[in-house]
């Protein structure tokens, strides 16, 4: 069986390369019937926020990634951690290091000096033959591994394939501290033990605990996991991502009204393709998902395809659903009589959810001002004229506005018989109806609005002649 985890640290808000690895995790259980955790890494006391903690976990719920069991705390495993460390001294496999901070500090400075590689000297280290010095009063010792001396450290990495480390690149690092608490590759080693994880999905920036973990695996007998590395996410620029990039809070983008699918199917595009298919309901992503081809270089964050995707999924999705996600941004349309011809006109527009707001809002709020630019270009003399004659026909065929077709069948016939060109009377109605030249088809908004609506911001729009003041 497949299992597989995510596995925070809240100490800051979850952002997207943290969900894009805990989506790639998800899919892969999810698809192979396995099990899918959330773990939270929260053994740094002082940095720990509940904040954070509870960022992750409303994020989690927004995107729909739903974890199997109780989240895991490693804060309230510390027993499991010290029985383990316990085991290792006993097997001889790990050791109690008295160098003071004082030593260690000088150790350092010593072998920059001579520009080597600062690494622990071994000074307490038992081998056979071998005198330790005198245990120091006072001083709390800190727990090391015996890492191996000789040899290498290899494993297949699912995205980077063969990877080797010459033994030297790890020394005997601390995996418990002077006060008993344990390290982050200690912890992480353990509880992906013992909650039987057979892949570990995770940014490269992890490459280098990889072979400190499989250092701890080997101590205590236990074949280790599949690890797959996935690259760095950059900004357009190749370099790393900035929050002024894209690097934020996933809470974040829903406050900037985009879509939870949209969102995740541009995360599983950064870094995994199937061909050039660029939209992804989540059932093809389990379909097709296999962290395998990942792609072994970073992605590039993209503003322009997430705005897209974000457009295509509010075109999709039912008007039910945008109208509880509009109430997020203050704006029930649930009693609204004509709630699914607004929807459907605006959401053509819509690149985010505040974008489809503010569309219905043009349509629907009676104008307060008017485009200055707008009515510089597009209110002439004959203005008026046009517009008082254009409400008349309407009063006449009020009847017409049973249907967006028979209002543009009555307008055509209008405009051709006063010589007039398109713009020459829809901007002005635009103008008249929503305060701008930006909004939707005439026709449509003349068809939401109804006549009445019309025929009062028309004249409100003549009355005060097109100003401001």
């Amino acid at each position: 069986m497949v299992v597989t985890r995510f596995a925070p640290s809240p100490t800051g808000y979850l952002h997207i390369g943290g969900l894009r690895t805990s989506l790639y995790s998800y899919l892969w259980a999810r698809k192979n019937n396995g099990i899918f955790r959330l773990r939270i890494e929260d053994t740094d006391l002082e940095r720990n926020s509940q904040e954070a903690l509870n960022a992750i976990i409303e994020a989690f719920n927004w995107v729909g990634l739903s974890y199997d069991g109780e989240v895991e705390y490693q804060s309230k495993r510390t027993e499991i951690y010290k029985e383990y460390i316990n085991k290792l001294l006993e097997s001889g496999n790990a050791y109690k290091c008295y160098m003071s901070r004082e030593e260690l500090d000088a150790l350092r400075a010593k072998q920059e000096a001579a520009k080597q590689t600062p690494r622990y000297d071994e000074t307490w280290r038992p081998e056979d033959g071998k005198v330790l010095p005198p245990i120091p009063e006072g001083v709390e010792p800190v727990i090391r591994i015996k890492a191996p001396k000789t040899g290498e450290i290899r494993f297949t990495d699912g995205v980077k394939g063969e990877m080797k480390f010459d033994a030297s690149f790890v020394d005997d690092f601390v995996i418990a501290r002077s006060n008993g608490m344990p390290t982050y590759n200690f912890v992480v080693t353990i509880d992906d033990m013992l909650m039987e994880m057979t892949d570990i999905i995770r940014g490269d920036d992890h490459l280098s605990n990889t072979p400190k973990q499989i250092v701890i695996y080997n101590a205590l007998g236990v074949k280790h996991p599949n690890f797959y590395h996935v690259p760095m996410i950059n900004n357009p620029e190749g370099k790393k991502l900035s929050k002024r990039d894209g690097a934020m809070d996933v809470m974040d983008y829903k406050r900037l009204g985009y879509l939870p699918e949209a969102l995740l199917n541009f995360l599983v595009r950064l870094g995994w393709s199937n061909k050039d298919q660029e939209i992804f309901s989540m059932q093809e992503m389990l379909e097709l998902f296999d962290p395998k081809n990942i792609n072994k270089s970073a992605s590039a964050y993209n503003t322009e395809k997430l705005l897209w995707l974000n457009s295509e999924y509010i075109k999709s999705v039912s008007n039910e659903r945008l109208i509880e996600e509009l109430k997020f941004f203050d704006l029930d349309l649930s009693n609204y009589s004509k709630k699914d011809d607004i929807l459907n006109l605006s959401k053509q527009r819509a690149n985010t959810l505040i974008e489809l707001k503010k569309s219905i809002l043009d349509i629907k709020n009676e104008p307060k001002e008017y485009e200055e630019a707008g009515v510089k270009k597009f209110i002439k003399e004959d203005t008026q004229e046009v517009l008082n004659a254009y409400i008349e026909l309407l009063e006449n065929n009020k009847d017409k506005f049973s249907s967006v077709s028979e209002l543009e069948n009555i307008t055509k016939p209008f405009i051709e018989s006063k010589g007039l060109k398109f713009p020459q009377i829809f901007q002005p109605i635009r103008l008249s109806l929503t305060g701008t030249t930006q909004a939707p088809s005439v026709y449509d908004i003349l068809f939401v609005l109804g006549f009445d609506e019309v025929k009062k911001r028309i004249l409100k729009a003549l009355e005060k002649n097109f100003k401001n003041s």
